[in-house]
């Protein structure tokens, strides 16, 4: 049974939510340009970016992306813009402020990566015939996808905060220490896990039709 059953919300409920959210990013884009604050305003303009790919990829590669796929995105990115922000009035950010924040924003963004390593490999699996995954090696593969990218992130954000901090500029991302990383990895396995236990149902339509853009790309 898929989460959204488990949570009774509608088809129609979940694109309201997903708006919801689109807005308020726009609100945080505002936000950060009031408080001068160049990480608000990065980080809500690309989780508002990242908000339309759903309907880009539907609309131009007709891979369906259904309403619980577009929350579940929607979700992940702005999670992580609001954490930049914080409280309105407040001089402290939700990452800052509140200790499980960035446990939170890790697990939703390494999920996503996660559903996004399983989607294509499952798809070049229907493709080849000479390509067989086993579950078990799916479960070892999905880990290893996330950890390989969240440790690709963690070097992202080291790189970006020392460049910042060497120009006397303020950073768009944060790197708060050796401890910090381990724990970041350590909630981007749990997304990782959380999509091969049960994420995968909801891709299922996503994976028939990348096989399907191989299959005509090949023909």
């Amino acid at each position: 049974m898929r989460l959204r059953e488990h949570l009774g919300l509608s088809t129609r409920r979940q694109r309201q939510l997903s708006r919801a959210m689109q807005v308020m990013l726009v609100g945080l884009v505002g936000l950060g340009l009031e408080r001068g604050n160049v990480g608000i305003v990065v980080n809500a303009t690309i989780g508002l970016g990242v908000t339309q790919l759903p309907a880009v990829l539907e609309r131009d590669y007709h891979i369906p992306m259904d309403p619980a796929l577009t929350l579940w995105i929607t979700v992940a990115v702005f999670f992580h813009a609001l954490g930049t922000a914080g409280l309105p009035g407040s001089g402290t950010s939700f990452y800052r402020s509140i200790w499980w924040w960035d446990h939170l924003t890790h697990t939703l963004s390494s999920s996503i990566v996660a559903a996004v390593g399983y989607a294509t490999a499952r798809a070049v699996e229907l493709h080849s015939d000479g390509v067989s995954l086993p579950d078990r090696f799916m479960f070892v593969f999905i880990l290893l996808f996330v950890l390989a990218f969240g440790v690709f992130w963690e070097v992202i954000e080291f790189s970006v905060a020392g460049i910042a901090s060497l120009s006397g500029t303020q950073s768009v991302l944060t790197q708060y220490g050796l401890g910090d990383t381990m724990l970041d990895l350590l909630f981007d396995t749990l997304g990782g896990v959380v999509v091969a236990v049960w994420g995968t149902a909801h891709l299922t339509d996503v994976i028939g039709a990348i096989a399907e853009r191989l299959d005509r790309a090949e023909a």
